[in-house]
């Protein structure tokens, strides 16, 4: 039995984890921290845990709850993060990631668009933990960086057609939609309920969203070349779900049968990604709880660009979900272990 802390339980991602894991057979939650409501029981901040998860949660202190477990989940704010992974990994933890601090690979890079950083030795050290294309290296990994929400999406919609070269990489629009709990569980005047129900607005408007190094990083991997792409992030009025529509021109003339084909192809044999049938496209709706993600592709027959839409939980495959996934592989457990339950639907 793997003993795993959670170490910032008290956000959406946090009590996602302590859903996923409850029904892990590999895993016990021995340890879950929270600076602002330690001394709680985790079921008294999230009733939906009730009788099944009643830790009291703990302030972070990394040598402590280093002693009570073998792997740490990090679901912490950039920064805070960076603050207290590098004693989990000095005591010998194998460390997944929720937060930016280790998926840029350029310190530099993090410090243009977040703030210098506290550990840059670990940047190259970490992997990018997206398993469907980086399974072998986060097999081996000590620390993992789980990928963020809008960046799963869009690298797994666009890494078939990027790796066969199917498309001109500078052509790249990704335009992005995202239910308000990817915006986490602080209080923000943004996200109340008269702020947001009934609306549907762009923001992080013309190149400036904190994602957009890490997806143009993995899209270059991917090209092998630098690709910089136009990506506009929107908020809709749901709780749970992103969907992402992805333009480009294509390299040559291609179908959209052609390209399901391509997809399906790349994507033979995993587990989470669905491939769908040649003019069919994801609805957030048939992705809910799920560690999903699903994506339709076609060619518009009049201006001749790739359209690919792709759909994922941002809670599950989008952050909680990938990081149990991540866990498997590194931990030599089925991959799929703890996240075969079927989407919530209606």
């Amino acid at each position: 039995m793997l003993n795993v802390a959670i170490v910032g339980a008290s956000g959406y991602t946090g009590v996602e984890l302590v859903r996923i894991l409850y029904c892990h057979p590999e895993v016990a939650v021995t340890c879950v921290t929270s600076e602002q409501s330690a001394g709680k029981r985790i079921s008294d901040v999230f009733p939906s845990l009730r009788g099944r998860c009643d830790l009291v949660l703990e302030n972070v202190e990394p040598v402590r709850v280093a002693a009570k477990a073998d792997f740490i989940f990090t679901a912490l704010p950039h920064k805070a993060a960076m603050e207290v992974v590098p004693t989990f990994l000095q005591l010998g933890k194998q460390v997944v990631d929720l937060s930016a601090d280790y998926r840029l690979q350029d310190a530099q890079e993090y410090a243009r668009w977040y703030e210098p950083h506290m550990s840059p030795e670990l940047l190259q050290q970490a992997v990018y933990g997206l398993p469907e294309l980086k399974r072998a290296r986060i097999a081996g990994a000590g620390l993992v960086a789980n990928p963020g929400c809008y960046p799963t999406s869009i690298i797994l919609g666009l890494a078939p057609l990027l790796k066969k070269k199917l498309i001109d990489p500078a052509t790249i629009v990704a335009d992005s939609k995202s239910g308000v709990s990817g915006a986490g569980r602080s209080a923000k005047v943004d996200n109340l309920f008269c702020e947001v129900n009934d609306g549907f607005k762009a923001y992080g408007v013309g190149g400036v969203h904190r994602h957009i190094p890490e997806i143009e990083q993995e899209l270059s991997q991917l090209a092998g070349k630098n690709v910089a792409i136009a990506f506009t992030p929107h908020l809709v009025p749901m709780d749970r779900g992103i969907l992402s529509t992805i333009y480009a021109a294509p390299a040559e003339a291609v179908t959209g049968a052609e390209l399901t084909q391509v997809y399906r192809d790349f994507y033979k044999g995993e587990a989470f990604v669905r491939v769908l049938s040649a003019g069919s496209f994801p609805c957030t709706a048939y992705l809910r709880g799920a560690n999903f993600c699903d994506i339709g592709v076609t060619v518009d027959q009049r201006t001749g660009r790739v359209i690919v839409v792709s759909a994922i939980d941002n809670l599950v495959k989008g952050a909680s979900g990938q990081a149990v996934q991540n866990m498997n592989v590194m931990c030599g457990f089925p991959e799929n272990m703890g996240l075969e339950g079927l989407p919530l639907f209606p």
